[in-house]
């Protein structure tokens, strides 16, 4: 009996997925590189030989499925990897136009055989690739199976029918989105529940149809349903939607009412920059005002973004005057940093306070591996406290770290030497000190 020939690329899969050998945390994501490497031969047969590389998906697939107990894949990458694969696998059905409806029913025996949680959330990747023939046939299938009655394993616990339901209706939305039908898309919401995310996505799918004011209502649905959940999850979304809509229907002093809402309740620099844009030209000079005075109470995270993009300067200054120092040392350095750069020349004193809390922050924290940013962090809070003429100030400041940091030899020295006036010296890069220690030229 003669032996069929082996698909030399299955060679590759098999030494790829290294049969037998546990593959630790540290080492996944080279050996996930090592299997995309095989995909892709696989991947340039699809347009030569379609059928030859949906059966070598199909090989991948299975080997990966045999793999799963032998890695630890808590970065993600693996599962990732499979997800490529059945899109993949997909892509070469429909080149070697295959029965579609074969494809949506292999989809779902590997959905329902599904271990390893490869298939959560398969959807989302899959109508990307899926063309209309493929996502039509996978429709039936997924709206069949909402509508079977419970399996007995399933009616043995009520929770489980009511998960399995969710499950289909989840997928239905999400095909019936890539297909743009929203009348089926809305139907099955009312059927099985509308939430907020539903009432945006019905509004963007009538958006291209022009049909503005039921768009609009659906927004307006979705808000009253985000507030009442009390989660606050698709605001942000809808309420720009509801801006836009009302803007496109001519009804522009109701959408800037709703951003002026917005603004108020939580200024910051990008609501201010969507109060704007609905701002007729010839307004936004008293607009801008009003939203200054407005903004002026809430929190400093928020003010810095927003009074710096404004180039409110003189309430930015005034605001952190008041500050204590540990609500400055609170903020994030990305907050902080450039409004220390930003006031070090015209505001020495207020840009000193700031550079002293991005030290602070990193020494509190104990974070060694930043002392270098902390060093450089007070080198220049001095040079501001000292063209502030606040040389008491920054004595205050080298005393307390003395006497709460003096443990952290690591950051002390070189902190003396800053003290003494001495420049901060850079420490040589990597390269820099191999090209030292490399000889270059050869000994006789």
């Amino acid at each position: 009996m003669r032996r069929t020939r082996t698909d030399p690329i299955e060679h590759a899969i098999e030494t790829a997925l290294q049969p037998g050998k546990f593959i630790g945390y540290g080492t996944s994501a080279s050996f996930v590189s090592g299997l995309a490497a095989v995909e892709t031969g696989i991947k340039e047969l699809i347009t030569s030989a379609p059928a030859r590389a949906a059966t070598l998906y199909e090989v991948f697939l299975a080997g990966c499925n045999e793999k799963a107990d032998e890695l630890d894949d808590s970065l993600g990458h693996f599962g990732m990897f499979v997800d490529d694969l059945v899109c993949g696998w997909v892509k070469a059905r429909q080149a070697a136009e295959a029965d579609t409806d074969e494809t949506a029913a292999r989809l779902l025996t590997w959905m329902d055989h599904d271990q390893y949680g490869f298939f959560y959330h398969l959807e989302r990747p899959l109508v990307k690739v899926a063309n209309d023939q493929t996502l039509a046939a996978f429709e039936r299938r997924i709206r069949k199976r909402s509508e079977e009655p419970a399996t007995p394993t399933e009616t043995a616990d009520g929770d489980k029918r009511q998960v399995g339901q969710w499950r289909w209706a989840t997928i239905l939305r999400v095909i019936l989105e890539a297909q743009h039908n929203v009348e089926a898309y809305s139907t099955l919401c009312e059927e099985t529940g509308v939430t907020a995310q539903d009432c945006f996505t019905v509004a963007k799918l009538l958006q291209p149809r022009r049909k503005l004011t039921d768009a609009l209502t659906w927004v307006r649905r979705g808000l009253e349903l985000d507030k009442r959940s009390g989660f606050g999850t698709g605001t942000c979304d809808l309420a720009k939607l509801e801006r836009e809509l009302l803007r496109k229907l001519g009804r522009s002093d109701e959408a800037l009412d709703a951003a002026w809402a917005g603004f108020s309740a939580h200024p910051h620099q990008y609501a201010y920059e969507e109060l704007m844009r609905y701002v007729p030209k010839n307004e936004r000079a008293a607009w801008h005002a009003k939203a200054m005075d407005a903004a002026a109470g809430a929190d400093l995270h928020s003010l810095i973004g927003l009074w710096l993009q404004t180039k409110e300067i003189d309430r930015l200054v005034e605001r952190l005057h008041a500050a204590t120092d540990a609500e400055i040392e609170g903020l994030s350095h990305y907050a902080t940093e450039p409004v220390a750069k930003k006031l070090a020349r015209s505001h020495p004193a207020v840009a000193a306070r700031v550079y002293r809390a991005l030290g602070m922050r990193i020494l509190n924290a104990k974070k060694s591996k930043y002392y270098d940013a902390a060093l450089s962090n007070f080198e220049d809070a001095k040079r501001c406290y000292e063209k502030a003429g606040l040389g008491p100030e920054w004595g205050q400041v080298v005393r307390a770290i003395r006497r709460d940091h003096y443990r952290k030899s690591g950051f002390m020295g070189r902190f003396e030497e800053i003290v003494a006036g001495h420049a901060l010296s850079a420490k040589p890069s990597f390269l820099e000190r191999a090209k030292t220690r490399w000889p270059s030229t050869s000994r006789s």
